[in-house]
């Protein structure tokens, strides 16, 4: 038993001995190293806060991690309520001029500073609602119904924007399912983490957060909440834009296409609405010759039965043998009918004249309404139409455009008939009247001939025969000269509404070429305002990545402005939990007398 003892006792020893030759030692090192000056290669900050179950700051701490890259003397800054190493056993000091100094060791080099008064870069605020009843945290505990947990964050403006402005909040709640059921959150994710449902919502930098988390729960009690901030500093690939951009880029065509096509119509119906206006000219002055012609058709027909009823007298006359009768008046009749001829010649020409110009009009009417397509459009395409992205007002114009062109086209096939009747109708007539004309002419001219020519006494009845044949004849010329007069009027009469067509229809050109005309500054407009949309939406996503890319933060230090080679800072938030309370016991329980360092160092040998 006693060499047992003897054993025990140099084993301690053996133990004791170099641990003070070790500490001997360490302490010679640390007063060297004391002497000479550190230098670290950067700075981490872990700041820790605890908040109340509402949100209020009640403890602010922050954790100070050096990567030492030369033993020695290092200064930090920062005004600390209460200082704690976390490497090893050194001092450390905190100056009046709000620094902290310590010697560290080549590696990384921890300690912990507190903060009195600290201010944090967020407010948050936590409200609970039990049963829809605003109802205060402590009060929660142990209740039973509908609870709604809402949390708002916003920046705090006493503290350096820096850290609202690039730092992404990350909130989590740990819900037990024995307590709480038919979890419903706005702007969360819900999530199985082990037995719990985790509840995760993130606020972006420069964001105010409104989060809200409802639930049915029994015996409420809630661990206390995980806030974690830390940079953005992810950076963000732009997305592959090449086929959304490239199908804008057809859609742009497509509506230079369009502008282009309207551009095209705008003329063609420019031309249309000239050529009716043309045509509606023509057709006033041809309606103001037949007019004309029509109100002379009386004169004309009393010229004729007074020729007809000097024929009849004379012919009267000579087969009744009058020895005394006059023959004056004979020699005035081939003026009579020269005259008569020259007027017919006249109207004739004036009908021919009036054709030409009318198949003028009439072949640039016929040409511009050939030239508006024919398709129509169906109910569907026009829905679709309406339905689409395009601005409401062109595609309105555009539908009426299409209408108005549709009805003239239609009004046009109507009426065609009548038009194209017109140029043979005045050919005729024309015709007609000069063949009337020549017909008077030879007439006169036989009649000339014969007078100057004839005895009056011995061809008497040569004349009376010719007038006789003459005066017959003439009343199928009368007859003929009738009918083509009545002719005239009903052509007249006829034409009215014609021309009144015309013009109804010259003033729809006008309207349809001022509408196309709105129409197509309307597609130019919007080609112009898509024709760049590809660029500008790259350029809008480049911005929008921009905001959001903080991967070039240089960080900062939240403890103090002086503070250099910050590496990172990072922000680690709890709030309490809501818990109830537990009756304590009143039963003492009895604490066991630490052991020495002797018995503990003889338990280590006992079996």
């Amino acid at each position: 038993m006693r060499n047992k003892r003897i054993l025990y006792v140099l084993m301690a020893i053996i133990l004791v001995v170099p641990s003070f030759l070790v500490t001997a030692n360490l302490s010679k090192h640390v007063e060297a190293a004391e002497d000479a000056t550190g230098e670290y290669a950067s700075k981490d900050e872990v700041v820790y806060a605890t908040l109340s179950p509402t949100g209020e700051r009640q403890e602010v701490y922050v954790v100070n991690i050096f990567d030492v890259i030369k033993e020695g003397k290092i200064v930090d800054n920062g005004l600390y309520s209460n200082l704690k190493n976390l490497t090893n056993l050194s001092e450390l000091e905190q100056t009046e001029d709000n620094t902290v100094a310590f010697t560290a060791p080549e590696d990384k080099f921890y300690y912990q500073g507190n903060l009195e008064n600290a201010e944090l870069p967020w407010d948050i605020t936590i409200t609970y609602l039990l049963d829809g009843k605003e109802t205060e945290a402590a009060e929660l505990a142990g209740q039973d119904g509908k609870v709604e947990i809402k949390i708002e964050t916003s920046a705090n403006e006493n503290v350096d924007p820096v850290f609202f402005e690039n730092y992404l909040l990350q909130i989590s709640l740990n819900l037990e399912p024995e307590i709480y059921d038919n979890i419903v959150t706005e702007g969360g994710v819900v999530a199985n983490a082990g037995k719990n449902k985790q509840v995760t919502f993130t606020v972006m930098p420069e964001q105010a957060g409104e989060l809200t988390v409802k639930a049915d729960v029994v015996d409420f009690e809630l661990q206390g909440m995980e806030i974690a901030a830390v940079p953005q500093s992810m950076s963000i690939d732009a997305p592959d834009m090449d086929e959304m951009t490239g199908e804008m880029d057809t859609l742009t065509k497509a509506i230079r296409d369009i502008s282009n096509g309207v551009g095209e119509l705008n003329t063609g119906v420019s031309d249309l609405n000239s050529g009716v206006a043309s045509l509606r000219d023509g057709s006033g002055q041809y309606l103001e010759g037949i007019t004309d012609v029509n109100g002379a058709s009386d004169g004309l027909i009393d010229g004729s039965i007074a020729i007809n009823e000097g024929l009849t007298q004379m012919s009267n006359s000579l087969r009744n043998g009058s020895s005394e009768m006059d023959l004056s008046g004979l020699k005035e009749l081939p003026n009579g009918l020269s005259q008569l001829a020259e007027g017919l010649h006249q109207t004739s020409d004036g009908l021919t004249k009036l054709n030409e110009n009318y198949t003028v009009a009439y072949s640039s009417l016929d040409e511009a309404m050939l030239a508006i397509p024919d398709y129509k459009l169906t109910d569907e395409e026009i829905a679709d139409l309406n339905a689409s992205d395009a601005n409401s007002e062109v595609v309105k114009k555009l539908l009426e455009t299409y209408q108005a062109t549709r009805n003239a086209k239609g009004t046009y096939s109507a009426v065609k008939e009548a038009f194209a009747a017109v140029d043979p109708t005045l050919n005729e007539v024309s015709g007609s009247v000069t063949e009337i004309a020549n017909t008077m002419e030879r007439i006169a001219a036989e009649i000339t001939t014969s007078l100057e020519g004839m005895n009056m006494a011995d061809s008497i009845g040569e004349l009376q025969a010719g007038l006789a044949t003459l005066s017959a004849n003439y009343k199928t010329f009368h007859a003929g000269l009738v009918s083509y007069t009545d002719g005239v009027g009903q052509l007249s009469s006829s034409y009215q509404d014609v021309h009144t067509g015309i013009v109804e229809l010259s003033g729809g050109t006008s309207e349809l070429e001022s509408g196309v005309e709105e129409l197509d500054d309307g597609t130019d407009t919007l080609y112009q305002s898509t024709k760049d949309m590809p660029d500008e939406m790259q350029e809008e996503i480049n911005q929008m990545i921009d905001d959001y890319d903080k991967s070039d933060l240089d960080a900062v230090s939240f403890v103090s402005a002086e503070n250099e080679k910050i590496n990172s800072v990072q922000f680690v938030i709890k709030t309490e939990s809501i818990e109830k309370q537990e009756q304590e016991s009143n039963e003492e329980q009895e604490e066991e007398e630490p052991k020495g360092f002797w018995d503990r160092l003889l338990d280590l040998f006992k079996n």
